[in-house]
């Protein structure tokens, strides 16, 4: 018996006795609405832990400082996306008319950013880029618990950031096929749906160096696609309007604001989305656990 009058055998020898009563809060007898909150608890304290909003405001710095030019030299290089690097802004804001070309107005258009743009240009802007990923890197193994990767595995952010550029060339190119017609959206929209499922899930895995397994990395691909959507509506409620009201009362800067923010709320996507699904893949082992027959 310990000193409350509970008997010892409750908690179970060894770890994992000790893991089954960290999950009796979330899966035992508690109503089902307590256990909802202590997962958000759970939660909430984690992103406080790694400092949720921070990364978020770090990944729009570095996200608009050293992500941005190349992406921008890369969608003028782009023979299927004649708008350039300010067409992918406009549809994941989900701009349109003078916001958008508020938008537009702030970028080089695709001819002179081309004609500006040198080999040693390029490359600068291209480390600039893994520095990028490198920030993405360090957040995933802050939400997973991971000690940071060795410095040589710089490689997995080169091959990272290359699969950034090549997704979205991708997403360019499904706004090409069938124009005005029916099955134009519908490309669109399995492009943007599957394709993002399908990066997350892959980039989760090459920035954590296979140290998690691809089961515990889908939840929080699939939620990060889900808080990307749900920001794009937010974007067309809200910043659609600011663009515009800014544009008047600030010129230039206040765009500038506006797209930033936006950068904001994708980092918080990016990191709430997997930092929820790390927390649903440690509710349902927990469960497991729970379900095991005693040894």
């Amino acid at each position: 018996m310990t000193m409350s009058g509970a008997p010892e055998r409750a908690a179970g020898p060894g770890p994992r006795g000790n893991r089954r009563t960290g999950a009796s809060a979330l899966t035992g007898p508690l109503p089902r609405h307590g256990a909802i909150r202590i997962a958000v608890h759970r939660i909430w304290r984690h992103g406080r832990e790694m400092e949720l909003m921070h990364r978020a405001m770090g990944f729009a710095a570095l996200g608009f400082v050293t992500l941005v030019p190349l992406l921008i030299v890369v969608a003028a290089a782009s023979p299927v996306h004649g708008a350039g690097f300010a067409g992918w802004v406009v549809d994941g804001l989900g701009l349109s008319g003078r916001s958008a070309q508020e938008v537009r107005d702030l970028f080089s258009s695709p001819t002179q950013a081309l004609s500006t743009t040198t080999a040693l240009s390029l490359a600068v802007a291209s480390v600039f880029g893994i520095s990028f990923m490198a920030a993405v890197q360090t957040g995933y193994e802050r939400v997973w618990r991971l000690p940071p990767a060795a410095w040589h595995a710089v490689w997995r952010q080169a091959i990272g950031l290359a699969g950034l550029v090549g997704f979205l060339l991708v997403a360019s190119w499904a706004g090409v096929p069938w124009q005005s017609s029916p099955a134009q959206p519908a490309l669109r929209l399995a492009t943007a749906l599957g394709g993002g499922l399908l990066f997350f899930w892959w980039t989760k895995w090459l920035l954590l160096g296979g140290r998690v397994p691809w089961r515990a990395l889908f939840p929080g691909s699939a939620l990060t696609v889900l808080a990307l959507v749900g920001l794009r509506f937010f974007s067309e409620l809200v910043f659609r309007p600011l663009i515009i009201s800014n544009a008047l009362s600030y010129g230039v800067i206040g765009t500038v604001l506006v797209v930033q923010s936006w950068l904001v709320g994708v980092g918080f996507t990016v990191f709430a989305g997997a930092l929820a699904g790390h927390a649903l893949w440690e509710h349902q082992q927990h469960r497991k656990e729970q379900t095991e027959p005693a040894e």
